[in-house]
Formats: C-alpha cells, structure tokens, sequence
C-alpha cells in the first residue's frame, strides 16, 4: 500500500473508558523551533541523547525483531533525563501506520514498556489507508500534530519513515519529544510498504538526531 505525501488518516483515539473515531482537517503548518524539555536544559537533552542505545548499523532478523530482547535494549528518554513527567500538562503517544490486521504494531508495547511513571497518556492510534476500505479525510501529519499536541506537552510517537519526512517537511518534528521510527528497508516480508535501502533509513535516522529527537530504530 503506498503512502503518499498527504495521508489518508483513520484517526482513533484511544482512551481508558472508551475508543472514539477523530477525525482532522488541514491547518496552516507553524514553524517550530527545536524542542526543549519543561525543566531541562538544551545542554541536559544534549547528553541523554548521546547516551541513546547504539544504532543498529545492520537489520537484525525478522525472527528477532519482535523479540522481548528489543525493547529491553531501549533507552527511553525519561530514564535518560531522570524526568518525572511531573511538568507537562498532557501526555501523549501517537501511533502513525498500517491496522494491526495488516501488521501494524498496536499500542499495547507503548504500556507495557515505556516509563510513563503512573502517568496516564492519551494514546491515538492513526491507520494509514488506501481510501478505499474506509471513510476518511485527507491530512498531513505535520498539520494534524499543529493542530493537536503543544510544545508544553510531551509527545511520543512510532511512525513510517514517509510519516516522519513529511513531518519534517512541515516543520513540526519539534513537536515530538521521544520517536519510535520504523524504517523498513529491501528484503521486509511486510507487503504494501514503500522499500528503501537500509542506508537511507540510517541516514533519516541521523538527520532525527541532528534535530535533536530522541530517535529510536524500531523493528516490531
């Protein structure tokens, strides 16, 4: 299934007492400047990003890209910057690709893994579609995230590399504190899915960290 420079989003909002369907609309794209953690210094995020889990410079298996192993080698950034969360006014993680039917990861790994520190986060679930399957409108993820999250909130997202260089396209890439970026190159058995050599995705992973994203490999 391809995926375009504009998306086709279902857009659910999940919550713990219940799953309303969102849906966007196109907003002007605001500039904005890198991130800065509520209560740390650029030169404090500085640091706990050299401090990230090594890049994997090859991919590993698919047998072992869902492994347990994975995330246990994560360094999420809360436990880089010994934040509490206690600081932003919402908590949010957004997760941007195909339906779980399709392959798509879910949300369940996000709670079961990342620190939240007893923080509830609102968690969206945005399925990239054909158009054809169902109703939905067409938006830019850098105009939905403009439109949704705010820099004095903390914001987790998991996306398709297309997702994320359209994202930063627009500019709002400052908007994302912590990202999960899955990059799926030559040889995936995942089907419908743009390829790219395994170079490009490192070299989009690089340019993540030069805007200073705490930026992980995701493989799940």
């Amino acid at each position: 299934m391809a995926i375009f420079h504009r998306l086709l989003l279902l857009i659910i909002l999940v919550l713990a007492s219940a799953s309303n369907v969102v849906r966007g609309e196109n907003v002007k794209s605001n500039l904005v400047a890198p991130r800065k953690l509520y209560g740390f210094s650029s030169e404090a995020k500085k640091i706990a990003l050299q401090n990230l889990e090594d890049v994997l410079l090859e991919p590993p298996r698919a047998a072992s890209g869902k492994s347990r192993k994975y995330l246990k080698r994560t360094r999420y950034l809360p436990d880089l910057m010994g934040d509490s969360l206690e600081s932003y006014s919402r908590h949010v993680f957004i997760d941007v690709g195909l339906p779980e039917k399709e392959g798509g990861s879910g949300t369940d790994w996000f709670s079961k893994n990342y620190p939240t520190r007893n923080k509830k986060f609102e968690m969206y679930k945005i399925e990239t579609t054909s158009g054809k399957e169902v109703s939905s409108l067409e938006i830019g993820m850098s105009d939905w995230l403009n439109k949704n999250v705010k820099e004095e909130e903390y914001v987790v997202m998991k996306a398709e590399a297309e997702v994320v260089e359209e994202i930063m396209r627009g500019n709002s890439i400052g908007l994302v504190d912590e990202l999960f970026l899955e990059c799926k190159p030559h040889g995936s058995k995942i089907e419908n899915k743009k390829r790219r050599a395994y170079w490009e995705c490192l070299a989009l992973y690089g340019k993540l960290r030069d805007e200073g994203v705490a930026v992980h490999q995701w493989w799940g």
